[in-house]
């Protein structure tokens, strides 16, 4: 087993930070932690621990399948694994535990870049026995998270995307999704595009703390509307909702949403998987202590008494009365707002008609 020096597993929150610990990941068998030997070693480590560094790397394969019931999707793609937003409540952070690195500060710290992810595109789409169905961008950690500003790695997958009609859903909290309207507003027009950005909260303060790393809440509203006006069909994702922090928001957002050019909404509850439960009760007591004890008890009435539900078909929603009770509020902010008019289905922008592979002409009919 590979051994890994901890940047202090009790480390003090630090700004621009969503984890304040880095736990070992549940593959972990032997644990390591600094201590201050009197030459100010622990310190540096630290200091170090905390820079963010990415990592190019050749992947070998880059098409995620999945056959999950509540997800509207069955392939994906992420850019990156680990995502420098930090948000403390990313269901995604335990997937860091098979790198050997840590769920909490890590997976904000130590980014890893699909550097020929659009390669590697091309390859699968030119498959003979490709069948094309929309690909999700975003369904793990934000293909637009900083690293994408040099990167540009996105952009290759929705060049690639472009160039054989393949339709692509995007969900973002980042409003450098601005950047590439120049691909995705053509790919819109034959019905290939539409893009998700998630508003957490209106609150500037809740985002700073619980998405550090993220727009602003507004300039992410504005990204909504910059998307909605060259003709991209743009929603907004209420996810996710974390009881007594921001489900008081829902209708707040969604009217928002609604005036900032957005077509459709959906909300996710919160989800506590593997590492991420202790990540997010540890920040909890250290943000809002006196809010902890019942965050969590509302959790567990909506979750069967645990901190999280794997189960598929409550997983996103809850159960009980108080997963209801949230549903209605949302489906009839959405309803006053104008939002979620199109019939289940219809409102999905993945037109598969026009896939094509470049070069290679369409087999005609024989009579």
């Amino acid at each position: 087993m590979a051994l890994r020096t901890l940047s202090g597993k009790h480390a003090d929150a630090r700004k621009g930070r969503g984890a304040g610990v880095n736990p070992e990941g549940r593959f972990e068998q032997v644990e390591r932690e600094a201590f201050d030997d009197g030459w100010d070693s622990a310190a540096h480590e630290e200091e170090r621990a905390l820079k963010t560094v990415v990592t190019g790397e050749h992947a070998r394969s880059i098409l995620s399948r999945n056959d999950s019931p509540d997800i509207p999707f069955t392939q994906s793609i992420n850019p990156y694994q680990g995502c420098e937003h930090g948000c403390i409540y990313c269901y995604a952070r335990p997937s860091h535990a098979y790198r050997n690195l840590s769920p909490g500060v890590d997976f904000e710290t130590r980014i890893f870049a699909k550097s020929n992810a659009a390669t590697l595109l091309r390859k699968e789409l030119s498959k003979p026995g490709y069948r094309c169905e929309l690909i999700a961008l975003g369904a793990n950690t934000d293909p637009y998270q900083p690293a994408e500003r040099e990167r540009r790695i996105t952009r290759g997958i929705l060049e690639v995307c472009a160039e054989f009609n393949q339709p692509v859903g995007i969900v973002t909290k980042n409003a450098l999704v601005e950047r590439d309207i120049d691909i995705l507003a053509p790919m819109a027009e034959k019905g290939l595009a539409e893009v998700f950005v998630s508003v957490t909260t209106l609150d500037h303060e809740l985002a700073r703390r619980m998405e550090p790393r993220c727009t602003a809440p507004l300039r992410r509203l504005q990204a909504v509307r910059a998307l909605a006006d060259a003709g991209i069909p743009a929603g907004v994702m209420v996810a996710p909702v974390v009881p007594f922090l921001n489900d008081h928001e829902i209708e707040a957002i969604v009217a928002a949403a609604a005036e900032h050019g957005a077509q459709r909404a959906a909300w996710i509850l919160m989800r506590l998987p593997y590492e991420v439960k202790t990540l997010f009760r540890d920040w909890l007591e250290r943000h809002y202590p006196l809010k902890a004890a019942h965050v969590m008890s509302r959790v567990h009435q909506l979750r069967g008494g645990r901190d999280n539900d794997p189960d598929f078909g409550s997983r996103m929603r809850g159960e009980g009365e108080l997963s209801q009770l949230i549903k209605r509020r949302f489906d009839i902010a959405c309803r006053k707002a104008g939002l979620n008019q199109a019939r289940r289905g219809e409102g999905m922008h993945r037109n598969t008609a026009l896939f094509r592979v470049p070069g290679v002409a369409k087999q005609g009919s024989l009579f």
